[in-house]
């Protein structure tokens, strides 16, 4: 961060609505939050909070939480207030620092959770909680200085992954780094002249390109979400150079019919991943944008790039345009069985990843850790591929039943819980179901109790108080019984296959 500072010093680094900040103001501001932080107790080794949607503050409050050596640990907004309320309290996090448009949710989960402290951008709404301009405008504005080791934790992610529980991924100083040497290496390389237009959250995987950017001295443009209108407008307006997409968004642009109308010539790069892109929208956003796409393959436990799929790659099309890509330079891939073998190539095995920009765990979670992370180094991805003769890996399948809608994971079992929580609820099975928009749609199959009933929309109602909004149930359906094994296993295939077939 400091090199950036200094390299790029007045150049524009980051742009919101009508708002910009040069890198020397990002530079002071982080420095300033750092020493707000640090004044308030919070320094290497700590953990913060974030609860904040896209805005042009994000940048500086992740780079004070790096330069005063905090760990942070951010909050989808989307999330259940439940869901947000045990990352925190499974965290131990003290502090919360907060957006103003967020003051409601971040006073309920300080209601909630005993000791916890806000840090707004609004106006404090109780008498302790602070002003985070207010603090910043008396704080030095010089660079603390905090020493830092490579394998000091920086980022704690939520994420449900495939196994349904909430799981928070530790990233250090080094994989941190490592993220964005790979991302430079192996996705795209800008330079002073480039910008990338951020609609998705900036706490997924839209945020690993913010450091790359910083580095190479081009621009972040940072939008509130995704409005096919508003985010090819600022496209044009602002000559970007790069987006970054899940299929979900790149369906609704090719929909909405607003690219004919604009001036896209100065994109270069089209970035996808986070889930699969179906081949027909791919094919007709090849047609429409030209040969700019590039595909990554990871996760939160690796990410950004653990297999690429370059514009060369696209460009060759046939069936490459189904593979996830090849290998990155600096990650060793390995397709195993159950047993860890290596497969023979053609076969299917679950994908293991060996990388520098791997997690380095679980936070308190030695169990899933010995699952997940094999004794020499190796990730467990828990997604099934096969391998061509050139290498490309082509997914197959998960080894789990996770949906993932709109580039968002949503586990079964989560939602299941939530509608045997209703009282006409006896059993019920969620399955994805093929959807043009969000490529999986959440579809529940569900067995009422004798004599009870209820409407799809009161169950999705249910549903929707206890989840975020994605796991609600786009469809529900109404069965006499669930298929099962012998052992009484949930055949939860019996149902979803016949949704794809057709």
């Amino acid at each position: 961060m400091r090199r950036g500072a200094a390299r790029h010093r007045d150049r524009i680094a980051v742009v919101a609505g009508d708002r910009a900040m040069t890198y020397r103001e990002v530079d002071v501001m982080a420095n300033r939050i750092a020493n707000v932080l640090l004044g308030m107790g919070y320094g290497r080794g700590s953990r913060v909070g974030l609860l904040l949607n896209n805005e042009i503050w994000s940048m500086p409050i992740d780079f004070a939480c790096l330069k005063a050596g905090v760990a942070r640990v951010p909050l989808n907004s989307r999330l259940a207030q439940a869901e947000q309320a045990k990352m925190l309290a499974e965290t131990g996090v003290r502090l919360l620092i907060h957006g103003a448009d967020l003051t409601e949710r971040a006073l309920a989960l300080a209601e909630e959770l005993d000791g916890l402290t806000l840090l707004g951008l609004g106006e404090p709404q109780r008498a302790g909680d602070r002003n985070l301009f207010a603090e910043a405008d008396r704080a030095q504005p010089t660079d603390p200085q905090v020493p830092v080791e490579p394998d000091d934790v920086m980022l704690v992610l939520y994420t449900s992954g495939t196994t349904g529980t909430l799981k928070a991924a530790q990233h250090t100083q080094a994989s941190w780094a490592a993220i964005a040497r790979n991302i430079l290496t192996n996705l795209i390389s800008p330079g002073r002249g480039d910008a990338m237009v951020h609609a998705a959250s900036l706490i997924h995987a839209s945020g690993t390109f913010v450091l790359p950017f910083w580095l190479a001295g081009g621009r972040s443009i940072i939008l509130p979400g995704f409005d096919p209108e508003q985010f090819v407008a600022t496209i044009e307006r602002e000559r970007a150079t790069a987006i970054n997409l899940v299929p979900t968004m790149l369906g609704m642009l090719l929909a909405s019919g607003v690219v004919e109308r604009a001036d896209t010539s100065s994109l270069d790069t089209i970035i996808y991943g986070a889930s699969p892109m179906p081949r027909p929208l791919l094919e007709q956003g090849m047609a429409t944008f030209g040969n700019k796409f590039v595909q990554y393959y990871g996760q939160t436990e690796a990410p950004l790039c653990q297999t690429v799929l370059t514009k060369d790659d696209h460009a060759e099309g046939g069936d490459l345009l189904g593979s996830c890509g090849y290998p990155s330079v600096d990650a060793e891939i390995m397709i195993t069985d159950d047993d860890g073998n290596p497969v023979e190539q053609g076969e299917i095995g679950e994908i293991r990843v060996r990388a520098p920009f791997t997690m380095a765990g679980y936070f308190n979670a030695d169990e899933l850790n010995a699952q997940t992370i094999t004794p020499d180094g190796w990730i467990r991805t828990r997604d099934m591929a096969r391998a061509d003769d050139r290498g490309y890996l082509y997914l197959v399948d998960r080894a789990s039943d996770m949906i993932i809608t709109g580039g968002y994971n949503v586990y079964p079992r989560e939602v299941e819980d939530a509608l045997l929580a209703h009282p006409a609820v006896a059993e019920c099975a969620v399955v994805g179901a093929p959807d043009p928009k969000w490529v999986e749609a959440v579809t529940a199959f569900v067995v009422f109790r004798p004599g009870a009933s209820a409407s799809t929309e009161e169950l999705r109602d249910f549903v929707r108080g206890r989840l975020a909004g994605y796991k609600v149930p786009k469809q529900v359906h109404v069965v006499d019984a669930i298929p099962k094994s012998p052992v009484g296993k949930v055949l939860r295939r019996k149902l979803r296959d016949p949704l794809w077939e057709r």
